[in-house]
């Protein structure tokens, strides 16, 4: 593993361990500030680190206590570019003390190292959908 590589996987875990958290804080230090997310719910885009965090902050709203799982990372790094993709999973306790197991998505990291770190400038979490029926198909498992 390259010191790249190893940087980008400690990226991921700090980013993980801010979902957790639900620490906003640390989790805008992890984007660039003109990030580009595809997320699973409207609009198409959030664009930009206020926006992402906000994004964040309205899933927090539902949790008392959430998870964030990743599944078969697979990252491609080099010198100032680096991507992976996996299987995630938010999940967690509800306010209202329900447990719930959540959903794998597919997610995509697309980092850049600006002024030397590495920081996500694009991500995506999508779910599979039957195209027959246009409906998602939100019960996978990778």
């Amino acid at each position: 593993m390259t010191s790249n590589e190893a940087a980008i996987r400690q990226h991921i875990e700090n980013l993980i361990e801010g979902i957790r958290a639900k620490d906003l804080e640390s989790l805008g230090q992890l984007y660039a500030t003109d990030v580009v997310s595809f997320d699973v719910e409207p609009p198409l885009q959030h664009v930009g680190v206020e926006a992402k965090l906000a994004n964040w902050a309205k899933v927090f709203t539902f949790f008392r206590d959430v998870t964030y799982e990743l599944r078969d990372l697979t990252l491609t790094v080099g010198e100032d570019v680096a991507f992976g993709h996996g299987f995630g999973r938010l999940s967690g306790t509800l306010h209202n003390g329900t447990e719930t197991g959540g959903m794998w998505v597919r997610a995509t990291f697309c980092y850049r190292r600006l002024d030397g770190r590495w920081v996500i400038t694009h991500d995506q979490a999508s779910v599979p959908f039957d195209v027959s029926s246009g409906k998602a198909v939100p019960d996978l498992e990778p």
